[in-house]
């Protein structure tokens, strides 16, 4: 009997194996190629100390992915409040025990990786809001403000603590991203439209009293940064001499100038975009750029196919929290934006992040294995399910 029981649980989890969705995992692993190769170069040609660390990290995270879209979509549906609060947990723990780096505190040391918790709630606060407004009895598209009370509470909440690690780039990516769900569940467009205004008038307030100042200077340089070419600046003038310097096809592999004789900053990391676009020229970008959009809209035709509320919402969210990290990280080294440290996903070096995304992507394939399945809005038990 237990032999029979076995070899049924055996059989049920090569089945789901077989059903996770392999395509999102060929796109992102082709994305990850990219990324080590831009990695090895970064390093001079070795695989220490970034590439090597980064696809040991990679195989936890084909294996976190796996993982995710295999258990049952009512788990997740039931310990999305539990996955929150644990993330918010984490960040607050930020601000008590957290290493500082680079003038910020943002990272949990666990001895064997540093943990960015405001990487977590990125994806925790999608699952959150999904979760609510799957079950909000008196749901009203374009309509009542009551209803998304609560929701704002749980986004602005980790978006200040996050805010004052000081971490703006991650705390405008949770605004921004939570808001723009919102908007596509149905807040009212009126809504945005008072918000920003009443940001308008308190931007004064804000900036002589809110942003610190390496903020402020982060801001002025962006709108002059030839006012300092040697110091504030210096990296995005280097950033953009090196996206120019590629051409349509890019100096080749291992011959980028500005970044093996160190005019370029953080190459490994926020500034990797522009490693790739000197070495491999405007096609390089191109073709990366491509997957990503390819990867998004995939991502969005998952939600909008599944016939679950949850399931729409999740994978909408996670496809909007990718595009965010795409434009915000491409436009920051070309200028047209103000530098945030936002990492590539599955390209720039660093775990946290590459976990977060998985972790996300995870979710959006478990949506498409289950994508027909529909699921009740109310129903007594465990996780309140």
């Amino acid at each position: 009997m237990i032999s029979e029981n076995i070899l049924n649980l055996i059989t049920l989890f090569f089945k789901k194996l077989i059903s996770v969705n392999y395509f999102i995992l060929i796109i992102i692993s082709v994305i990850f190629c990219f990324g080590v190769l831009l990695l090895y170069s970064a390093a001079g040609g070795q695989m220490d100390p970034w590439a090597y660390k980064q696809s040991i990290r990679y195989i936890f995270a084909i294996i976190l992915f796996i993982f995710v879209s295999v258990i049952n979509i009512r788990f997740w549906i039931g310990s999305a409040y539990y996955i929150y609060f644990f993330s918010l947990i984490l960040i607050i723990m930020v601000a008590i025990f957290g290493n500082v780096g680079m003038g910020a505190q943002r990272w949990l040391s666990l001895g064997f990786i540093n943990l960015q918790p405001s990487e977590l709630m990125k994806f925790s606060l999608i699952l959150v809001l999904a979760r609510y407004f799957h079950a909000e009895k008196e749901y009203t598209v374009w309509g009542n403000i009551k209803i998304f009370l609560i929701p704002m509470i749980l986004i602005f909440l980790p978006s200040y603590l996050v805010f004052l690690q000081p971490d703006l780039g991650s705390s405008i990516l949770l605004l921004i991203t939570s808001l723009t769900v919102l908007f596509i569940i149905g807040l009212s467009l009126w809504f945005f439209l008072s918000s920003a205004v009443i940001c308008a008038i308190a931007a004064p307030f804000i900036w002589m009293y809110l942003l610190y100042d390496y903020q402020k200077n982060r801001i002025l340089t962006f709108l002059d940064p030839y006012n300092d070419p040697l110091g504030s600046g210096y990296h995005i003038i280097q950033s953009k001499i090196a996206l120019g310097s590629g051409g349509l096809f890019g100096k080749g592999f291992l011959e980028g100038t500005q970044s093996h004789l160190n005019f370029l900053p953080e190459m490994q990391t926020d500034f990797i975009f522009t490693l790739l676009a000197e070495e491999f020229g405007l096609i390089g970008t191109f073709a990366m750029l491509s997957l990503f959009i390819i990867l998004i809209f995939y991502c969005l035709i998952i939600g909008i196919l599944s016939k679950s509320r949850f399931g729409c919402f999740v994978a909408i969210g996670v496809s909007i929290n990718i595009f965010y990290y795409v434009f915000v990280n491409t436009a920051m080294v070309c200028g047209l934006i103000p530098v945030v440290g936002v990492p590539l996903p599955f390209v720039s070096y660093g775990g946290t992040s590459m976990m977060s995304v998985m972790f996300g992507l995870g979710l959006v394939s478990n949506i498409y294995i289950n994508r027909n399945v529909k699921i009740e809005r109310f129903k007594e038990g465990v996780f309140g399910w």
